[in-house]
């Protein structure tokens, strides 16, 4: 066999410059780079400045600077490119302080090594160093290259300084690069996200060439300021069209809520092009569907992405467990998640899923996936606190919040604003001041959202001083939402003027009232008998504002004309309705039968009532109490057997106050408490005092065919009573006692609690299933009309 013939140095010189060339850019470039080193080595290449060139340039782009550096150190000669290569090597792997020491040795600076120096800085976002890298080295007089400029613009994007870009592009004009298009692009782009649209289409306009980049740029631009009709107008002048051009459309649409017509653009991707979606279109379009909660449209694209064998991760990934999560598709979520694990699954992700099993009110479920994220942020602790709150969990939700302060992570306003619903829902003012005080120290006390929850909670907890603080808070940021809630809030505490002149001022300071805004200014109506204004507000609703009624506006009507007395009115007015009233409808005229002792009509509401609600426990006792109330015993006892053989419970009464940060519930003669023999002593001892000052207990309340003496020991034992009397023993003298009772307090109740507040000189707040009650020096604010 011929032994092979050797190649010669200037062949081999050659060979080995090639094979470098060629893998500059390939997986294998390291291995390659290796090889040919070797054969430098054995061979005496280490002389060709050119070769060794190479041969760094390549260990440069594969990322290994330190084999650069190695080969750099021991080169014999060097040339402005070998400097350049190990210096970009630095770069590249984002090591400035190496960069910079080695930039500082250059012997020679020139365009390459400063934009090397610049691409370096922007790389790690420091974008400021980027933008004066620039201005030292044109003060060396190096004049920049177009990719010096483009990566100085995108700096200077991202730093949001329009300032500083408006100086970069003056350079530009100076060195007489605006004609250069990647030049204009990155200034199309500079100008957009420095939030200057008209700078962005001078731009754009006075370009001579344009590539599809451009066209791209003031689409997306276009999009970005809400500009949809701009953004289509360029869109349908364009000649060529990338994906980029599609998902600028698509995404816009989907970005700004227009969520049909992204899908439309979607479609007509797919129709009228050549070009396949991307995982950027498809997240978009998924996200589209999760907005629409469009399942089958979302199905359909989730099978594209299986038959055309599309990797089903990342963005893409967590877009289609966002979608099936928010368009009940859950489980098929879950499934998605088991399949291809959670490495590639954002927070957004398990939190969409978090947020469909709290939809379906699986909080087992819920929790399980919580607990499985790593790394929670807020948005995923805020989800499921609102999950706990909208499912009644208040103390799961109190404990979570806890651990999550605890933890280290910062509630926002969101996270705030649930946690204050979650104290009105308790009506408690110890954990509402609480949250009040995270709020302040946050930061987000001045958000409106926050604001606007802390004067429901007030309000809820029987406390309109403060909550009439939170409402002056945001002075000039107050929406419909705070002054709805305000409005409420004063109609509650009885104080109804001052509601409807707050309403008055709304409409002056030119904000429209909504369906919710009106329920409280009836409320107020209703609380201080002010029937005529509450026909002329209910006019204005429709005429005015052009609001249909709902049947929470139909039922405020009928407890309006009801407590009046109005009792021929109501029912009028319930016949003139255009839908069929509800249960609560029928409930407020039932309620207002019982205190006028109409028993005929009363009988008509209760019918109606329970031919809705069959197992209405509320509509037995009503007309049971009804019929007692006119003394007729034996319907009474009728209607309550009927209870009893169809098994509908009654709703028991009960009262609660809260001291110390632990609620203590009661019941009428309740013999639980551990501190009941005291209660019940104190509660004597008062009885006895406020009757010798006129007090004259209200047998009459107790709707039972008794003995008078039982009736008076059964009144001196309702739960709100012993609740006070619980009050007065556990606080200090001259505190104000808040009372909350699950239903309507009774005639002798608020007689008496007028007395006792009068008594012991304290204020007594008593929120029952309608209004507060603030009873003061014998008063209370609601002027006995409730």
């Amino acid at each position: 066999m011929d032994a092979p013939v050797p190649l010669s140095l200037s062949t081999l010189l050659e060979l080995c410059t090639n094979l470098l060339q060629k893998s500059v850019n390939k997986s294998n470039g390291r291995f390659t780079a290796q090889l040919v080193h070797c054969r430098v080595i054995k061979s005496g290449l280490v002389f060709s400045v050119y070769l060794m060139n190479n041969l760094m340039n390549v260990y440069s782009k594969t990322g290994y600077a330190l084999h650069a550096r190695k080969l750099f150190d021991e080169m014999p000669l060097r040339t402005a490119f070998s400097w350049n290569t190990v210096l970009s090597a630095y770069a590249k792997r984002g090591d400035m302080d190496s960069s910079c020491e080695f930039f500082d040795q250059l012997p020679q600076r020139d365009s390459v090594s400063w934009t090397t120096m610049i691409v370096g800085y922007k790389k790690i976002g420091q974008y400021q160093k980027a933008i004066r890298i620039m201005g030292e080295m044109m003060r060396e007089g190096i004049a920049p290259t177009q990719f010096t400029l483009t990566n100085v613009l995108a700096s200077v994007a991202a730093t949001r300084c329009l300032e500083t870009g408006k100086k970069v592009h003056s350079f530009i004009i100076k060195l007489g690069l605006r004609g250069n298009v990647s030049v204009s692009n990155s200034l199309l782009n500079m100008y957009a996200k420095c939030g200057d649209p008209m700078m962005a289409k001078v731009v754009f306009d006075r370009m001579v060439v344009k590539d599809i980049s451009s066209w791209n740029a003031m689409i997306a631009l276009h999009m970005q300021v809400g500009q949809m009709d701009l953004a289509m107008a360029q869109f349908e002048q364009m000649a060529e069209r990338d994906i980029v051009t599609w998902n600028s459309m698509i995404s816009g649409y989907n970005q700004r809520g227009y969520d049909l017509r992204a899908l439309d653009m979607f479609s007509k991707m797919l129709r009228d092009s050549l070009l396949s979606p991307d995982r950027f279109t498809l997240a978009s379009v998924l996200s589209a569907c999760a907005n629409l909660e469009k399942l089958c449209i979302g199905k359909q694209i989730h099978s594209h992405i299986v038959t055309t064998g599309f990797d089903i991760s990342g963005i893409v990934l967590n877009a289609s467990i966002s979608m099936y999560s928010r368009c009940g598709g859950v489980e098929t979520a879950r499934r998605l998640v088991e399949q291809r694990g959670t490495k590639d699954l954002k927070i957004e992700g398990f939190t969409a899923l978090l947020d469909g099993y709290i939809k379906l009110g699986d909080m087992n479920q819920a929790k399980n996936i919580f607990d499985s994220l790593k790394d929670r942020d807020v948005v995923a602790w805020t989800a499921m606190i609102v999950g706990y709150e909208q499912h009644g969990l208040y103390g799961e939700a109190i404990n979570l919040f806890r651990s999550m302060v605890g933890g280290g992570q910062r509630p926002n306003s969101y996270t705030l604003a649930a946690m204050l619903s979650v104290a009105s829902s308790l009506a408690s003012l110890g954990h509402g001041k609480q949250i009040h005080g995270s709020a302040v120290k946050s930061g987000e006390i001045y958000s409106v959202s926050v604001s606007n929850a802390l004067i429901t909670m007030y309000a809820k907890a029987g406390n309109i001083t403060s909550a009439s603080r939170a409402f002056d808070l945001i002075r000039c940021e107050r929406d419909t939402v705070s002054w709805t809630s305000m409005i409420i809030a004063l109609a509650q505490h009885g104080h109804a003027e001052e509601a409807l002149e707050l309403f008055e001022t709304m409409l002056m300071e030119g904000l429209r009232p909504d369906h919710i805004t009106y329920v409280g200014v009836f409320s107020a109506c209703t609380h201080a008998g002010l029937v005529n204004q509450g026909r002329q507000y209910f006019d204005m609703m429709k005429d005015v504002d052009k609001i249909i009624p709902t049947l929470s506006h139909y039922a405020c009507m009928v407890d309006l004309f009801g407590r009046a007395g109005l009792l021929q009115d109501a029912q009028e007015f319930i016949e003139k309705m255009p839908i069929e009233p509800d249960v609560v409808t029928w409930g407020s005229l039932l309620s207002a039968c019982r205190v006028y002792k109409n028993i005929d009509l009363g009988k008509v509401a209760a019918e109606r009532l329970l031919f809705l609600e069959p197992e209405n426990s509320g509509a037995y006792s009503a007309l049971a109490n009804l019929y007692s109330a006119c003394g007729k015993w034996e319907e009474a006892a009728k209607i309550r057997k009927c209870m009893k053989d169809g098994r509908v419970k009654k709703e028991q009464g009960f009262s609660w106050i809260e001291v110390k940060h632990k609620v203590h519930a009661f019941g009428v003669e309740d013999g639980i408490h551990p501190q009941k023999n005291e209660i019940y002593i104190t509660m004597k001892k008062i009885w006895d005092e406020i009757k010798k000052m006129g007090y004259v207990p209200d047998t009459a309340s107790v709707l039972h065919d008794l003995e008078e003496e039982v009736k008076e020991q059964i009144l001196r034992h309702h739960s709100e009573k012993l609740a006070i009397a619980f009050g007065l023993i556990s606080t200090p003298d001259k505190t104000t006692l808040r009372i909350m009772k699950n239903l309507r307090v009774c005639n002798d109740c608020h007689t008496a609690i007028k007395f006792i507040s009068k008594l012991v000189g304290r204020e007594i707040i008593v929120r029952d299933t309608t209004r507060f009650h603030h009873f003061k020096d014998g008063f209370c604010s609601c002027r006995d009309y409730w």
